[in-house]
């Protein structure tokens, strides 16, 4: 081979560079291509200077020597890849059969060495087709018992192949030596106690896995007081497994938490798994006083938080403080997103004296009260979402009139897009079939056009105007300027110049939706044989043979000293198309009468306000932004 390639070389159709590559691309019989993977060489042409490969999915295919040298990598017939393209059978059965034989291969073919990815990458998914998690798992615990393989604690260290067998001992005292960092040496030594089964000299190798993370823990205890204390905690599970001694002078969980660390703080930097443990040794450390600090902090922990603090305080016998702070919070609305998820998720037997409607309420308003504060979790919307019988758990003890209520929140609620709003309000009026018609009334409410008089169109055109053009930019100024005063977790002013904009914008999209369906009208020759918009209407009270006069006008009039009432009115409502003679009953001055009315005319004109200002309902502004979820009501008095 070397001579047919010298040849070539002094004919001038091989440079010499190529010549060792090539040679040990025949010598190695398999190559790999950084595009087309790998492939078996299967001749080589002197006469054309042309290799041949049989590359996978690419058989036979021709390449030209020089170009061959430069692009493909030599592997030996051993190599994963190439034993892949050959016998890919065999590395299946070995995959099901020989863990340790399969990730020996692996390694061998990248030199002895080879981080957890590579290994996933040569194997999956054409040997290795199944959960590679689980797979791996299995691997690893044959891995860490056989002494000719090191795995690191890290992923992203490569994972050794050793010539000589090693004892567990030392392969796993190794890994506590060359830990960086407690937290990393905290992770090593919870390997070497999975391994303590195969520890020759438990008392020895504990005794240095405790000195190591003693040196760290007093490094770490100003700076990182939640990492102290887990490393406290590993070190006591050494000493627990080894039976190694006690050291002199060694710092405790008392120590740490006598170093003034915020519970909220240590909770934030120690392992999940670990949450009980450190309340646990917050409770020993701080016996008269833990249970009103744990209470006190449950509104500002996380949901998984919240789980480990209420499980302490069933624990401790301080079940009715627990409940008597949810039932405060709820009620007053000041529960967090977080507290209620839990609750959500909780929502046992044990807390049916706090699970109530009052939480639905509690809920919508931690909801909205996240949206103001720009938090971005959405975890306690999702699972309200998701959860499709938590609404009407919640619902289920109250009486129809709070459902209503609490279906008018939700649809109020600005939290919610109009299709999961939709879903939500579907739960409940396939639990409760009489909100069906609140839920109807205001879809009917809200597409009708709205009559009004010009006066009280030019009112409502001029409060858009002001707000447009003074009170928004205003408030867009006051932002800016809160915003550079600095942190806005503690900036009170930029907290109130949000809430203001908050308010500006739901009144903003108030107007424009109901500009946008308002007509006006002079109200000029009403019907009078039933009662109708535009006109007075006589009626007695039937009990004390009372007269009273109502004049019926547009959406946004009221004048009760002139007796003027908007037709959306519930008074006005009873009355509408009703003739002389019919009776009616409705509340006035908080009193529910009969009345029947005695006569029916045009509105005088006079008690029809006017005004020149754009007489044109088709000139009410466009919207520009979407309209709000908090719909006025039209029956409510400009």
């Amino acid at each position: 081979m070397r001579d047919e390639l010298e040849r070539l070389v002094a004919i001038g159709k091989l440079e010499r560079r190529h010549v060792e590559p090539l040679v040990a691309l025949h010598a190695a019989g398999y190559c790999v291509h950084r595009a087309w993977g790998c492939g078996k060489i299967v001749g080589v042409d002197a006469v054309v200077a042309r290799l041949t490969i049989d590359f996978a999915g690419k058989p036979g295919h021709g390449m030209d020597l020089a170009f061959a040298a430069d692009s493909l990598k030599p592997i030996p017939e051993g190599h994963i890849l190439a034993r892949k393209l050959t016998n890919l059978d065999s590395l299946q059965r070995l995959a099901a059969t020989n863990h340790l034989e399969l990730v020996r291969i692996v390694l061998n073919s990248f030199h002895g060495r080879a981080t957890l990815d590579q290994v996933q990458q040569s194997l999956v998914p054409d040997v290795i087709r199944d959960d590679w998690k689980k797979w791996w798992e299995l691997a690893k615990r044959a891995l860490r018992k056989d002494g000719h393989f090191q795995v690191p604690v890290k992923k992203t260290d490569p994972i050794l192949l050793m010539e000589e067998e090693i004892g567990a001992q030392d392969r796993l005292l190794a890994d506590v030596r060359i830990a960086k960092g407690l937290k990393a040496r905290v992770a090593a030594v919870y390997e070497l106690l999975k391994g303590v089964e195969d520890l020759s000299d438990r008392v020895a190798a504990g005794t240095e896995a405790i000195q190591a993370l003693n040196t760290e823990i007093v490094s770490h205890l100003k700076t990182m007081p939640g990492l102290s204390l887990e490393g406290v905690l590993a070190r006591d599970d050494v000493r627990a497994a080894t039976g190694a001694p006690p050291v002199p002078g060694e710092l405790g969980t008392a120590d740490v938490w006598a170093a003034g660390p915020g519970l909220l703080a240590v909770l934030g930097e120690a392992a999940a798994s670990k949450h009980s443990r450190v309340l646990d040794s917050y409770r020993e450390a701080r016996p008269d006083d833990w249970a009103d600090s744990v209470l006190s902090l449950m509104n500002d922990a996380p949901a998984k938080v919240v789980s480990e603090m209420t499980d302490l305080l069933v624990r401790a016998d301080r079940f009715q403080q627990l409940k008597d702070k949810l039932v405060r919070l709820v009620s007053q609305h000041a529960a967090s997103s977080d507290l209620l998820l839990w609750l959500a998720r909780e929502r046992s037997d044990a807390y049916v004296d706090v699970l109530g409607p009052e939480v639905f309420r509690a809920m919508m308003s931690a909801i909205e009260r996240d949206q103001f504060l720009e938090k971005k979790t959405n975890k306690l919307r999702d699972y309200i979402l998701n959860d499709q019988e938590l609404i009407v758990e919640l619902i289920s003890s109250a009486d129809i009139d709070v459902i209503k209520d609490l279906t008018r929140t939700l649809q109020l609620s600005p939290s919610f897009d109009d299709m999961d709003k939709r879903s939500l309000l579907a739960r409940i009026v396939k639990a409760y079939p009489a909100v069906q018609s609140l839920i109807s009334a205001e879809h009917v409410k809200q597409d009708t056009n709205l009559l009004v008089t010009w006066s009280s169109l030019a009112r409502r055109k001029k409060e858009y105007q002001e707000l447009v053009e003074k009170k928004v930019p205003a408030n867009a100024r006051d932002i800016a300027l809160a915003r550079s005063y600095g942190d806005l977790r503690e900036n009170h002013e930029y907290k109130a110049a949000k809430e203001a904009q908050k308010v500006l914008m739901r009144r903003k999209g108030e107007l424009e939706r109901d500009l946008g369906r308002a007509r006006g009208t002079d109200f000029a020759n009403p019907k009078t044989d039933v009662v109708s918009p535009g006109c007075r209407v006589g009626v007695v009270e039937l009990s004390r043979n009372h007269p009273e006069m109502f004049t019926i006008l547009g959406a946004w009039d009221f004048d009760l000293e002139k007796g003027i009432i908007s037709y959306l009115s519930p008074i006005a409502q009873n009355m509408l198309n009703k003739a002389v003679g019919d009776e009616v009953e409705f509340e006035f001055d908080g009193v529910q009468n009969r009345y029947r009315i005695q006569s029916i005319e045009a509105a005088p004109s006079q008690l029809i306000p006017t005004t020149e200002a754009d007489p044109e309902p088709d000139s009410s502004p466009e919207p520009t932004d979407p309209p709000s979820s908090h719909p006025a009501d039209p029956a409510t008095p400009a």
